[in-house]
């Protein structure tokens, strides 16, 4: 057992996120391929579309959010709600315009080391469309 130092928050890149987004990382060991982080969106954050070779688990820990699909399909995620995205499918989440959102990400790296293929930013009308899940 080791207890392993706590890395400093950083701030979420423009190149793939919009709006004030932090990061946690909570994992990281050299011989484990799994990323745990906790992130934290501000009213309205998101990140860019991206997929995940392997997917990715988000668990909502506070506030409400959404993850949309490129299909159009939009979850709202709420505290206590987990969400799978599988290998490939091209997806966004953040926070609702009204609420801060936290959640946990979980993400198997490949062999190779890759995790994410990031994308296009998502677009106010593509956000707009998540946030009429909410009317």
């Amino acid at each position: 057992m080791e207890l392993r130092p706590t890395p400093a928050t950083a701030k979420g890149p423009a190149t793939t996120f919009t709006g004030d987004v932090w990061l946690d990382r909570i994992s990281g060991d050299d011989e484990s391929r799994l990323v745990a982080s906790t992130v934290r969106f501000t009213h309205g954050a998101r990140t860019h579309w991206h997929s995940h070779p392997l997917g990715q688990t988000l668990h909502c820990t506070e506030g409400v959010g959404f993850v949309g699909a490129r299909d159009g399909r939009v979850v709202v995620l709420r505290p206590g709600q987990t969400v799978w995205t599988p290998p490939g499918e091209e997806h966004w989440h953040g926070a609702t315009g009204d609420n801060l959102m936290s959640h946990l990400a979980l993400v198997v790296t490949t062999q190779d080391g890759a995790s994410a293929t990031w994308l296009e930013a998502v677009t106010d009308e593509q956000y707009a469309a998540a946030e009429a899940e909410l009317a």
